[in-house]
């Protein structure tokens, strides 16, 4: 890489970085290579090291090398979903006895694998409020192998900070996991902060437009990089290549559309703060929020992710996601459409009755790029 590469700004390289224009064709785009399996020159003799598309892919092989370039990472591993790439750091980190520290309001889908799988298998864990690194280091035990870290944290938006959490991870001989999904890349770079294993949900805020499925992970150690590859192999959640090249063709565009999130959500947030119906604004650009010292320092602006509590109840929360019509009533984030849920009811449903329980009023919305005056309008009739 010359030292031009190197310097490279944030969207150059979200667009260039991992495939040069096809030499044969000139194509500046990355085919889809859509083949199960690739000729070989006599037996073991695999071009460019494909054999098998489970094994390695080269649409895939893009992905990884992009997403790692934006990540300032290493090593890059695509996976077919989010959950997929989660369940690969758990199995290839932890053994039976070995023990984990999650966020008290970790996502539903993480707390359930951990909850209802891993528990079986032997695996214990502690929760611990991300907000409060002393709390983080007291959940620690001599088996603590991994300490994960949402930040901010679905759905309630807290934020921890990075730096000192990776420093008491690590006076543990244990690694920090941090999930990147909500604040992206471009927000947001855990590696540089001390984290030993970044994670995306792809079809959040990479892939931008809700229309395809995917994960990843990304570190700079070798030997991590090698026990996830192996599972990415023999497990085989993988990514086809057409999810690849969406994910991709999202990626290229992440720079301009998280400038609009960012832009529109903290007009949302300027609305919300000021209307009777809403109880208080989860939003770590808000200097009351409990986690905003923390956000300014290690994130450069701060998403499109708002919760709210409604004055009132569940039910008037669930009139409120029903009621609105340019925002969608629907699962997941990060798109360019506008999203509303309720997390008790929908995402974090297998939270209840647990230590990571969602208030019953909470609602998450997932701001998009729309017009914003159509949003606050939408907003507006919704919560009458």
């Amino acid at each position: 890489m010359s030292d031009q590469q190197r310097r490279r700004g944030f969207a150059t390289e979200a667009i260039h970085a991992g495939y040069d224009p096809d030499p044969r064709t000139g194509a500046v785009n990355v085919p889809i290579y859509a083949s199960s399996t690739f000729a070989q020159d006599g037996v073991g003799g695999m071009r460019d090291g494909f054999e098998y598309a489970r094994t390695g892919n080269p649409t895939r092989r893009v992905l990884e090398a992009n997403i790692a370039a934006i990540e300032k990472g290493t090593y890059g591993r695509g996976f077919a979903s989010g959950m997929a790439a989660t369940d690969a750091v758990l199995r290839s980190q932890l053994r039976p006895g070995d023990h984990l520290v999650i966020p008290n309001d970790a996502y539903g889908g993480t707390f359930r694998l951990i909850d209802k799988v891993f528990t079986q298998w032997g695996i214990t864990y502690s929760v611990a409020p991300v907000t409060d690194v002393d709390a983080v280091r007291a959940a620690v035990t001599p088996q603590t192998k991994l300490v994960w870290l949402e930040t901010p944290t679905n759905p309630l938006l807290n934020v921890g900070d990075i730096e000192a959490i990776a420093a008491v991870t690590h006076e543990a001989g244990a690694k920090l996991v941090v999930d990147n999904t909500f604040a992206t890349p471009y927000l947001q770079q855990p590696l540089t902060l001390g984290a030993d294993i970044v994670l995306h949900s792809t079809t959040k805020y990479l892939g931008g437009h809700s229309d395809v499925v995917g994960g990843a992970l990304v570190t700079d150690d070798a030997e991590i990089d090698e026990a996830v590859a192996f599972l990415q192999n023999g497990a085989g959640a993988v990514p086809g290549p057409f999810d690849a090249y969406l994910t991709m063709r999202g990626i290229k565009t992440l720079a301009v559309r998280m400038e609009k999130h960012c832009d529109n959500a903290e007009t949302v947030v300027d609305f919300l703060a000021k209307h009777p119906r809403i109880e208080s604004v989860l939003y770590p650009g808000l200097s009351t929020h409990p986690g905003h010292t923390a956000a300014a320092k290690q994130m450069s602006r701060f998403g499109g992710m708002v919760s709210v509590l409604v004055a009132g109840d569940i039910e008037d929360a669930k009139k409120f996601c029903a009621r609105t019509e340019v925002f969608t009533l629907a699962e997941s984030l990060g798109g360019i459409e506008s999203l509303i849920e309720h997390p008790g009811a929908m995402t974090h449903a297998s939270t209840a009755g647990s230590l990571l329980e969602v208030p019953a009023n909470l609602v998450r919305l997932s701001v998009g790029i729309e017009d914003i005056d159509d949003i606050l309008a939408d907003l507006e009739q919704a919560l009458q």
